[in-house]
């Protein structure tokens, strides 16, 4: 039996070399043992994020990492820009509006990211914002936001940029220090190539500071509490073990092919799937699209729901449908995380099989052949 492959924008594949150190007995989480393996993966996420900061793990999903950063930062009624330009990017929206913060709400069309003007325009019509909540990589949509740009604005004055980076760390140019971001959140099943289960947060100075005067509720996920504990290699409470044994394997194979490597990875296999789909007379939603996912308009005549459900059922093969408003429009495939040349190949393949069989009229190989094309340069 074919193994299932995986090509959505998260969860992604695992490697079998990290799926196997799961299966390692349990140990405590109070012990040197554990608080070795801890320190090491801290210490590696550091470089992957590219700070000299302390990185923080949060055993929950990427969504606890971003309700963490707007709790430890605000306090009510302060005023905050948030970026609502896809679904993750409602989130800040939402969670924002939990909090009863004054949102200054951008919203843009999905088929593009927020540019570094419309932030500046945010900023100087609301001159007592307090933070700018914005992604990195906008998976539901397939844009790729120019937050170097964005932290130029931000960097020399008292407002902090909060950058949701799920799915775009490990996949896509980062530089925290070195661009100015203030804080930075990411999770585990996206380039780092882990299961779902843990979050990971960064924070300057600068935010660190603004911690002191928050006054929103919270314990679970007080980052004081974590950042006062990860000096001792450890949690205020009980991590997913497990899964930073994981996290410790794979952060030594990502170090060791290199960060500029792995972005390199990602751009070619990305490259490939775009010219692929290209050859095969598709077009691309998202006008900023970039490599952590591609979002490919479904052609007219060809049922989205259906194409992404005999690909996964028959082929084995899973894409990403659209969420929202692009449910059936469009699909997404990603060669994020631990994602090979063959791997996009049968990506390829599939979707010229499945497009046949649900009448879509092309050059049968061509999409298959632009991508080998690509590969090969």
């Amino acid at each position: 039996m074919r193994k299932p492959v995986l090509l959505t924008p998260g969860p992604t594949q695992v490697p079998e070399e990290v799926l196997a150190s799961a299966s390692l007995p349990i140990m405590h989480h109070r012990t040197p043992q554990f608080e070795a393996i801890f320190g090491e993966a801290a210490e590696n996420l550091k470089y992957i994020f590219q700070t000299e900061n302390p990185v923080i793990m949060l055993t929950s999903s990427g969504t606890g990492a971003l309700e963490s950063s707007v709790i430890n930062l605000c306090s009510p009624g302060d005023k905050v820009i948030a970026v609502n330009g896809g679904k993750f990017g409602e989130r800040w929206i939402e969670l924002c509006q939990a909090y009863n913060l004054d949102l200054v709400e951008i919203k843009i069309p999905w088929h593009r990211t927020v540019k570094p003007e419309e932030i500046e325009k945010a900023l100087q019509d609301n001159p007592d914002a307090k933070a700018v909540f914005t992604t990195l990589s906008e998976t539901s949509s397939g844009g790729v936001t120019d937050i170097e740009g964005i932290a130029k604005l931000t960097r020399s004055s008292s407002v902090i940029l909060v950058v949701d980076a799920v799915s775009g760390l490990g996949v896509t140019p980062l530089y925290t220090d070195k661009w100015g971001i203030d804080v930075v959140v990411s999770g585990s099943q996206k380039g780092f190539m882990l299961p779902p289960g843990l979050a990971f947060i960064t924070m300057n100075e600068k935010a660190r500071k603004a911690m002191e005067t928050s006054t929103l509720p919270k314990y679970y996920f007080d980052l004081k509490k974590a950042f006062k504990t990860a000096e001792k290699n450890t949690t205020p409470w009980t991590p997913a073990i497990s899964i930073i044994v994981q996290l410790n394997m794979a952060l030594q194979m990502m170090k060791e092919e290199g960060i500029e490597n792995v972005y390199a990875r990602h751009h070619k296999l990305s490259e490939a799937i775009r010219e692929g789909v290209k050859a095969l007379g598709l077009t691309l939603y998202n006008e900023d699209t970039g490599d952590c996912c591609i979002a490919v308009n479904i052609p007219e005549g060809v049922d989205g729901g259906k194409f992404v459900k005999l690909a996964r059922d028959k082929y084995q093969v899973t894409f990403a449908g659209g969420q929202g408003s692009l449910k059936g429009k469009i699909f997404r495939i990603s060669a994020m995380g631990n994602v090979g040349p063959n791997d996009v190949i049968l990506g390829l393949a599939t979707i010229e099989r499945v497009l046949a069989e649900l009448g879509y009229s092309f050059e049968k190989g061509k999409g298959v052949a632009a991508a080998m094309c690509s590969l090969s340069k």
